[in-house]
Formats: structure tokens, sequence, C-alpha cells
């Protein structure tokens, strides 16, 4: 595999880690505009929310062996078909102010974002193979850009007074138009051949004591994450008296620390392993979050935000790495790893705001410190996988 391809794969991957992250952001962004639609409280729009993520835990243990079939190009695709489809019901749904309809509606767009998203994190452990080096923490650095730029899109579709099912189309049309165009300079994918022993079955990876540990570091890292995202402008309001202005300013600072210290962090594992960054991070992330809990007024929980970034922006995807160091068994690793790390987002936000009504939402967020610190036992687990890896030739090869 050249050089060239090789680059020209990087980039095209990290513009599908964008494009998912616009996508999600570009939705989520509109949600106000969507329970306006629908007459919709807080709570409701919560529960119907719940579509979206039961669509993406279904989706997301069946990716492995579609990618396996398909190849990741194909299946990002057909990911990001499913995804459209979903987006653009979505935009009927609310036209017609049907509830049901925008429950199956984010069914389908989960599920479809859900495939996407393996495959193409099975494609950035393909570059990391080809470049051997490290480059998935950049890969996510490029969702959350993306995801931010969505979110600035949907803000001012917003502002404009751009209805919101136009604005789902519009999102559609460019997805499917870039999708469909940029996976063509993807890496072909590693498969099992016959004369490297039997196949592993597709449940096999949920048996594996470390791809189920992994799936415990990525679920750590999902949930310090989006306890963040979910809560951390709302507890600087509620806790610290601040107005909503300084709650979105504090919740900026935590993401634009972990865009930061994803796309820097690559070195750092290149230079001192996965094992000593991972160690690192939850350490991080648990001062952050204990000084943003913790902390007298709003600049040590803005510092404490920051930190909590940092400590959050390389358990996501290095958690993905270690998973996919056989490439033959890559794609069913990956699925199980991420499956695993998804049910923190599903269930995660939910509990700590139950557990917010009790102690208060700053002060329950503690509990996303604890999760950092029982992540710490898990992170020798990332360490390469001991199985040897076959050479790859050309053969072994699929688009």
């Amino acid at each position: 595999m050249s050089t060239r391809s090789t680059r020209a794969a990087l980039v095209a991957t990290f513009v599908v880690f964008v494009f998912n992250g616009f996508l999600f952001a570009s939705w989520a962004a509109r949600i106000p505009a969507a329970a306006q639609l629908l007459h919709l409280s807080s709570g409701q729009i919560g529960g119907l929310l719940l579509f979206g993520a039961v669509g993406s835990l279904i989706s997301l243990p069946l990716s492995g062996a579609i990618v396996n079939r398909l190849g990741s190009a194909s299946s990002v695709r057909v990911g990001a078909v499913i995804a459209a489809v979903g987006a653009a019901a979505l935009g009927g749904a609310l036209t017609a102010a049907s509830v049901p309809l925008t429950g199956v509606a984010l069914f389908v767009l989960g599920a479809g974002i859900a495939l996407w998203d393996v495959a193409m994190n099975i494609q950035g452990t393909e570059v990391e193979r080809a470049l051997r080096a490290t480059v998935l923490p950049k890969l996510h650095a490029g969702f959350s850009g993306g995801a931010f730029i969505g979110a600035l899109v949907g803000a001012g579709m917003a502002g404009a007074g751009v209805a919101l099912p136009a604005h789902l189309w519009g999102i559609v049309v460019l997805a499917i138009v870039a999708m469909a165009v940029i996976p063509r300079w993807f890496l072909p994918d590693t498969v099992h051949e016959p004369h490297q022993g039997p196949a592993p079955g597709r449940l096999d990876a949920w048996k594996e004591p470390r791809t189920l540990v992994l799936g415990l570091i990525v679920l750590g890292a999902a949930l310090t994450e989006g306890a963040a995202n979910d809560w951390i402008a709302k507890a600087a309001v509620d806790g610290l008296g601040v107005d909503q202005a300084t709650g979105a300013l504090t919740f900026a600072a935590f993401v634009l620390s972990m865009t930061v210290f994803r796309y820097a962090g690559s070195a750092l594992v290149d230079r001192f392993g996965r094992v000593v960054v991972l160690y690192a991070s939850f350490a991080t992330g648990l001062i952050g979050v204990v000084l943003f809990v913790l902390g007298p007024g709003i600049v040590p929980a803005l510092i404490g935000a920051v930190l909590w970034g940092a400590g959050a922006a390389m358990g996501f995807p290095l958690g993905i790495s270690a998973a996919a160091d056989e490439p033959r068994r890559a794609a069913a690793r990956v699925s199980v790893v991420t499956t695993i790390g998804y049910s923190a987002f599903l269930a995660g936000p939910p509990l700590l705001g139950f557990l917010g009504d009790h102690v208060g939402i700053r002060t329950a967020l503690l509990a996303v410190g604890a999760v950092a610190l029982a992540s710490t036992f898990a992170v020798r687990a990332a360490r390469p996988d001991p199985v040897p890896q076959p050479t790859v030739e050309s053969g072994d090869r699929i688009r």
C-alpha cells in the first residue's frame, strides 16, 4: 500500500468522522425546536430520544458482522443511507407533528449512525496499521469538530428562522452525496482467510475477557464524556448560580479541551504507549471532576472543565484501537466494545439526573469521578494484544 493512498485514506476517514459528528449535532442542536413542534415537555422529549438510543444499541452488535460482510467503505455508505432515511423521515414526522412517527424516525436514525460509527472506526484502525502510528484520537477529534460545526449550523438555522424539517432535509442531501463519494479512498479491509485457521464465530468476541475489559474502559470514558455533554452546563448554572451564558461557556471549555487533546494525544500515545496515556487520562479526568464539583466558584469550575475534557479525550478512541489489535477480529471486537460504551450514553445521564434530584446535579457528578477511578483498574487490558498478527498481503484484503 503506497504512502500516498494511505494518506488519502487518512484524510477520507477524518472527513467521514467530521460528517458523522456534523449530522448528529445538526439534529441535537434543534431538539428544542422539535419539542416545540410536538408540544412536549423536557421529560417527554427525553423519553422520545430514547428511541434513537435503542436503535443504536440494537444496531451496534450487528455492525461488526455487517462490516465483515461488506467492508468498511460500503458499510459507511449503508449506515449513512439508513441515517439519511431516518433524518428525512424525522423531518416528515415533525411536519405532521406525529410523536409516534418521530419515535420511529429516531430509531432508524440511531441505527444508521451506529453502523456508520463502527465502520468508520474500523477503517481508522486499518489506517493506524498502515501508518504504524496512532491516529484514532485525531479522527475522534474530527467527530468533535464536526459536532461543533453542526451545532453552530443548527444555531444559525434556528436564528434565521429556518424550519427544522427543511434543515434536516438539506443535511440529508449533503450527507448522502458526501458519503457516496468519500469512502472510495478508504483502504481495503483485512479479512479472515481459510489458511489462517477456523474463522471466529459471530459471538466469540463477547466471550473474550480482554475484549470485555476493554469495553469497561470505553464505558468509563463514554460516561465521563456523556455526563459532561448532558449536565456540565446545568450543573454550573444550578450549583454555582451563574447565568446560562456562563454555563454554556463552561461546556465550551470542556468540548474545546477534549477536541484539542484528542488531536494532540496521538503523539503522546506513540511516545509513552496506550496504558500510560490511559492512566494519565483517567487521573486527569478525576481531578477535573473533583475540582469542578468542589471548587469554590466559577474559575475553579472552568479549570476543572478543561481538565475534565482532557481526561475524557483519549479513553474511547484508545479502547477501540486496542480492540482492533488483531486485524482479522477487529470488526467483531470493535462492535463489542462500542456496544458496551454506548450503554453508558443511554443509562448514564438518566441515572445522574435521578441522583441529582436527591443531592443536586453538581454533587451527583462526583459519581463520574468514581467511575474514572474505577476505570484505572481496567487499563492494563489496553496493552498490545499478545496474539501474533499475521502478515497481511494484498491477497488478504478486500474492498
